[in-house]
């Protein structure tokens, strides 16, 4: 039993039916349905992290990485088993995921502060160094539907790093961005996660990365837990496999 546990996942169990494009007539007409496929998205995954633990997790295109982090950070509800962060809050840092399009990213900010749990006078005191920390300028006030991809990473980086949670769930978003803010993000991840009391799970492609940052790694494949351990033997592990 770990003493300072903070986060236990128990046989999860994601699934989903992909959806098909077909046209109202042939819904309308159509006698028998078509079976949809399920997709099995994470299949039984158990592990526990620590308190200051940091997790890196590999795996191809499609293993279930994402699925999982979205499951943990409440965005999924899981089909079969249980997520328990004993209380700590929770923030998930991915491209595509949190924002509102249709209004600025200075509401956004207020917005998203509001769900991790903030009060609006927390986050107006962060609003300054958020907004310089982003390097957006006066596309801060612009609709984020307007914004590129880098813009976006930019934007939610420094939303998570200035408004810090016990959990922090990184989906990629470390390799987003121009090599300059790139540069910039990692040593303020390095700097997020020297503190003790944070966890942190990073999925990412880029296994030096998780070689420097993280204290341990998981192996994640077509929706199955392959390894979870020592950091260099995991991803050794997923290299070896990669390479066959």
């Amino acid at each position: 039993m770990m003493e300072n546990c903070a986060i236990k996942v128990d046989h999860l169990c994601i699934d989903y039916k992909p959806y098909k494009k077909t046209s109202i007539q042939k819904s309308l007409f159509k006698k028998k349905q078509e079976k949809m496929e399920m997709i099995h998205a994470v299949r039984d995954v158990s592990f526990s992290l620590e308190e200051g633990e940091i997790l890196g997790i590999v795996g191809k295109n499609g293993s279930g990485k994402s699925t999982m982090l979205r499951a943990i950070a409440g965005i999924f509800i899981p089909d079969q088993g249980t997520i328990d962060l004993h209380g700590n809050s929770v923030s998930l840092l991915s491209i595509g995921v949190g924002f509102t399009p249709e209004i600025s990213g200075r509401e956004n900010i207020l917005l998203s502060g509001m769900l991790l749990g903030f009060s609006e006078e927390q986050i107006r005191e962060k609003m300054d160094s958020i907004i310089e920390f982003s390097e957006l300028g006066q596309f801060i006030d612009y609709p984020v539907r307007t914004y590129s991809s880098g813009m976006y990473s930019k934007l939610a980086f420094s939303i998570t790093a200035s408004l810090e949670t016990d959990i922090i769930l990184i989906d990629e978003v470390l390799s987003v961005g121009d090599e300059r803010f790139q540069k910039k993000s990692y040593n303020k991840m390095k700097e997020l996660i020297s503190n003790k009391t944070r966890t942190v799970m990073i999925v990412s492609h880029n296994t030096e990365t998780l070689r420097q940052l993280c204290t341990k790694a998981m192996w994640i494949n077509d929706g199955m837990m392959m390894s979870i351990g020592e950091t260099q033997e995991v991803l050794s592990q997923y290299q070896h496999y990669m390479n066959k």
